[in-house]
């Protein structure tokens, strides 16, 4: 129990530095008329008001610290679009800010709602004056609060293009690539709808590498993208063309001639505040507290499978095991931080998880086929969480294998290889205990793990 207790601390330390309102009371201040945001040190001195909108599964955490921060300066308005849950009205009034649920928790998809709330952060920033500065925040889930087709493509069409890409397997970019072709306000139209004199964006970053035009779909910086890679993406996904020809149609007759779109000619500022290896980073220091030798990576760019990533790690556990009851001087904790992909089980035999139960549930896999020794499951834990609290259409941030769990699926007889054939790990690790719940987190930077294991009794066994 210690050793999971620890992976634990050291996952959640990982996800508290990266909290939204954390970040922003670091990070955001003014001075005299000096705006400071991260590296960034801006003029306010032209601006007598604030229009704050924004979107994301933490956005309602960073626009009310950002409005806490200066409202002593500033009177501030705006609209801001948040997944139901991660607001709470009567313990943190918002005033003139709409904090407003576009979605449904744990469904991450576009909605009317979504739409609706679209259409209101767009009428205001099409109202701004040249004294108002506008501040756009940013969080991972903007894609899908952030909602408003082109015309010809209807809200059901576009839940089919990401339905279908997610479930082949697409990443990130792949899939915003497409979204942004196929709407008003992704790609920089949130910009080029903006009536004000500066737009200043703060993101909380939860694409590897921090690419600003597809965290969030790029509302506010330009499209470098093209109607043309869009439809090589979908020639790869959908070779059967089995989504919406309207989709195709639509996209085809996009004019859009140039790899890099114009945006509008508004003073324009980015920063970015927190990403995955801040994460990453905080968590390592919680495991040298806790005792561990620790070592840490962080994906750059999509690492592929969820399985092929939980294969990896689970190599990794059975190696530092190894080396450390032979005395050698190795990690006896690995945290890594990215994103992978899932490609899903036919709907017909399809159950429920996400990319973090699947890849936890294929490291389990594959300490099954490299026949560890029953004797050292207790030596051994693995554990993967989503950052904001949600895997894929699920209420759980991910799942954790740990002794337990191990007792729990010979108790009732379970076989993993079953539950990833039919994509359905939550079900797995819900029987068994390993879900790891958590709620709402009020951040978002993909994902991160902790592989600890348990040095050999008499070995000076670190972390407890």
């Amino acid at each position: 129990m210690t050793l999971l207790n620890d992976a634990m601390e050291i996952w959640q330390a990982g996800v508290a530095a990266v909290r939204a309102d954390r970040l922003v009371k670091d990070h955001v201040s003014i001075e005299d008329d000096i705006l400071l945001i991260g590296d960034e040190a801006i003029d306010v001195s032209d601006f007598d008001r604030v229009l704050l909108v924004g979107a994301g599964k933490a956005a309602a955490a960073m626009a009310l610290a950002i409005r806490d921060s200066l409202s002593h300066r500033f009177p501030i308005r705006g609209w801001v679009n948040v997944p139901e849950g991660t607001y709470n009205e009567n313990e943190n009034p918002a005033g003139d800010v709409r904090i407003f649920s576009a979605r449904p928790a744990g469904i991450n998809e576009p909605t009317e709602a979504a739409i609706f709330g679209t259409k209101k952060i767009i009428e205001m920033v099409q109202s701004a004056t040249e004294q108002e500065l506008c501040l756009v925040v940013l969080t991972g889930g903007g894609s899908a609060l952030l909602a408003a087709p082109i015309d010809g493509v209807s809200l059901s069409d576009k839940l089919a293009v990401i339905r279908h890409l997610s479930g082949s397997g697409a990443d990130i970019e792949q899939l915003n690539t497409v979204r942004k072709q196929l709407s008003k306000v992704k790609g920089g139209g949130l910009i080029n709808a903006c009536s004000g004199s500066c737009v200043v964006t703060i993101v909380l970053s939860d694409v590897l590498g921090d690419p600003l035009d597809v965290i969030a779909s790029g509302p506010t910086v330009p499209n470098l993208s093209t109607p043309d890679d869009a439809l090589q993406i979908l020639k790869r996904f959908d070779g059967q063309h089995e989504l919406p020809l309207s989709v195709y149609s639509a996209i085809k007759t996009k004019n859009q001639p140039s790899k890099s779109s114009s945006i509008s000619a508004v003073r324009s500022y980015v920063v970015v505040l927190g990403n995955n290896a801040t994460a990453v980073d905080a968590a390592g220091v919680k495991a040298e507290s806790l005792g561990y030798s620790h070592a840490m990576t962080v994906a750059q760019s999509c690492e592929g499978s969820a399985s092929s990533v939980g294969i990896h790690l689970a190599e990794m556990a059975v190696s530092m095991l190894r080396d450390c009851d032979v005395g050698k001087k190795t990690p006896d904790c690995l945290i890594s931080g990215g994103e992978p992909t899932v490609q899903l089980a036919p709907a017909n035999i399809r159950g429920r998880g996400g990319r973090n139960t699947h890849l936890v549930l294929a490291a389990m896999q594959q300490l099954i086929e490299m026949k560890v020794d029953v004797s050292l499951r207790d030596r051994i834990v693995i554990l993967s969480g989503g950052t904001d609290g949600e895997d894929g259409p699920t209420d759980a941030a991910g799942a954790i294998l740990s002794a337990e769990v191990w007792q729990a699926m010979d108790r009732l007889q379970l076989d993993p290889a079953d539950y990833l054939s039919r994509s359905d790990s939550y079900t797995f690790f819900k029987q068994t205990g390993g879900l790891m719940l958590t709620g709402p987190t009020h951040t978002n930077v993909c994902d991160v793990r902790v592989v600890a294991v348990k040095r050999a009794a008499g070995e000076n066994t670190l972390g407890g």
